[in-house]
């Protein structure tokens, strides 16, 4: 089992920048695809991005070309830089982990461990 905080969240003007972070603790011996997935108020979650147990990002085609998913082993940390940010962006971002590897955003909500979520808020 893993456990996963988020931190890092904030409000930010429209163009702006933001990086979340995700720290696991518990069984981080075990390899684990990580991704991010969102739900803004009303609307339903939707996958963000992935990286897979080999290190392959996989994001969704909204964000393409604006966030970068990454990790560091070392500090059982992952990331999400948002840049060039959207007030449709505005949701609760959540960190997700599953020992089943996918190549896809499309379940990232559904994964096995997930976070207490970090709020991100886009201004105009």
């Amino acid at each position: 089992q893993v456990q996963l905080v988020e931190s890092g969240g904030g409000s930010v003007q429209a163009g702006g920048s933001l990086r979340i972070s995700c720290t696991a603790s518990g069984d981080t011996a075990r390899r684990y695809c990580m991704g991010w997935f969102r739900q803004a108020p009303g609307k339903e979650r939707e996958g963000v991005a992935i990286i897979n147990i080999n290190g392959i990002p996989t994001y969704a085609e909204f964000v393409k070309g604006r966030f970068t998913i990454s990790q560091d082993n070392a500090k059982n940390t992952l990331y999400l830089q948002m840049n060039s940010l959207k007030p449709e962006d505005t949701a609760m971002y959540y960190c997700a982990a599953d020992q089943t590897d996918y190549y896809s955003t499309r379940w990232v909500q559904d994964f096995a461990y997930k976070g207490q979520g970090t709020q991100v808020t886009v201004s105009s």
